[in-house]
């Protein structure tokens, strides 16, 4: 069985009016079918009404980081991606 990697991913979508739960569903729907596992969603404020996502899943470590990104950057209204933490998950 391969090592899993405990991810977050922030996700900034273009502005304050998107829909944040649609894209919730892609990334969620995206992110399984690429191997992802254990996959919550947290919405933070970062100013003048505009909310950031932040996606906590568990990864397979052989995969690529850049994958992630890749495919998420992908989702309309999305503005931009990065990986805010990236650690091994142990049990």
């Amino acid at each position: 069985m391969s090592s899993q990697v405990a991810m977050i991913v922030k996700l900034m979508p273009s502005s304050p009016d998107v829909d944040l739960k649609e894209i919730e569903g892609i990334a969620k729907t995206t992110l399984e079918s690429n191997g992802a596992q254990n996959i919550s969603f947290e919405e933070k404020p970062v100013a003048f009404g505009l909310n950031a996502i932040y996606i906590k899943f568990a990864w397979p470590e052989e995969k690529s980081t850049d994958m992630v990104e890749s495919v998420l950057s992908e989702i309309e209204n999305v503005s931009s991606v990065s990986i805010e933490d990236y650690r091994r998950a142990f049990g």
